[in-house]
């Protein structure tokens, strides 16, 4: 057994998963966290906690794959990708499908760990988007919309594990994410929107044209403005209104970043998103417990 050929293997798949790239794994995690949270009142199921952050992992890194895979043709066209595995001929379509397909049943078996029969039903459409998110960029003129859904539907799936049930409540903080990921991923759009005119594809960066920066700090403004508004329904206090306030701290950073439309100061904005979702959880989880 050549062990050299099997490590630069499992490398090459660590690179596919984008696991050597974690953000992608904080910004799903963070609106799935505030759901936790939220729905149980400051105290989630521990069981139920470290299935959903497996399962974000999993979901994430199944995601990156199936996007390598869709967009294998079109990343060989920009400088940025050009050298992702699956682009490069490193690692097969049909092992780049496998790895899909097993990352995906891990997470439905993390599912059934639940004994939930909602949240089993509800990861059928999470798998549908996480799957076809990659494909609506051939036609959706703001597919990062597509992809807030993608990425907080872990926020409905949440309240239903701790409840049974999906109150309002959860549909509005998963409204609250479209528009946050909306605002972060046409910042990292604004990298590769040079390349992304030349191949064809759409973004939201593409279509917000000249008032893209705009765009997003109004999406941010939406963001801050739901969940300040489900937090004032709760009667909650200061420490939540203090993350809040920090998050559009960062936010405001970021505006100075992305108003000269720099391709690595928008792209260190995107990555600077961590910091916004933290400080909103923070502020959630400090709530309830000084409260």
């Amino acid at each position: 057994m050549n062990w050299s050929l099997i490590t630069e293997k499992l490398n090459l798949y660590e690179k596919l998963m984008r696991l050597d790239k974690p953000i992608g794994i904080l910004l799903l995690l963070w609106p799935t966290l505030w759901g936790l949270w939220l729905s149980a009142n400051g105290h989630p199921s521990w069981v139920v906690l470290w299935i959903f952050i497996l399962g974000t992992v999993l979901m994430r890194s199944a995601g990156c794959v199936i996007n390598d895979y869709a967009d294998r043709d079109f990343d060989r066209h920009v400088e940025r990708t050009k050298e992702r595995p699956l682009t490069a001929g490193k690692v097969s379509t049909k092992e780049a499908l496998a790895l899909f397909a097993g990352l995906s049943l891990c997470a439905f078996a993390l599912v059934l760990l639940l004994g939930n029969q909602l949240v089993i039903w509800m990861s059928i459409p999470a798998l549908f988007l996480a799957a076809s998110y990659p494909f609506t960029k051939r036609f959706l003129a703001i597919p990062q919309a597509y992809l807030g859904i993608a990425f907080g539907f872990g926020i409905p799936m949440a309240y239903a594990a701790q409840l049974g049930t999906v109150p309002n409540e959860a549909w509005w903080l998963l409204l609250a994410n479209i528009f946050w990921a909306i605002a972060y991923d046409t910042e990292y759009a604004m990298v590769d929107r040079e390349d992304d005119l030349k191949i064809g594809i759409k973004t939201a960066a593409i279509t917000f044209g000249r008032f893209d920066v705009a765009a997003i700090m109004a999406c941010y403004a939406i963001t801050l403005g739901i969940i300040g508004w489900l937090g004032f329904l709760r009667h909650f206090s200061w420490p939540f209104y203090a993350g809040l306030l920090v998050a559009a701290g960062i936010m405001g950073v970021h505006y100075t970043w992305i108003r000269g439309r720099d391709r690595m100061l928008c792209f260190k904005a995107f990555l600077h998103n961590n910091y916004v979702g933290l400080a909103i959880f923070l502020g959630i989880v400090l709530d309830f417990l000084l409260s």
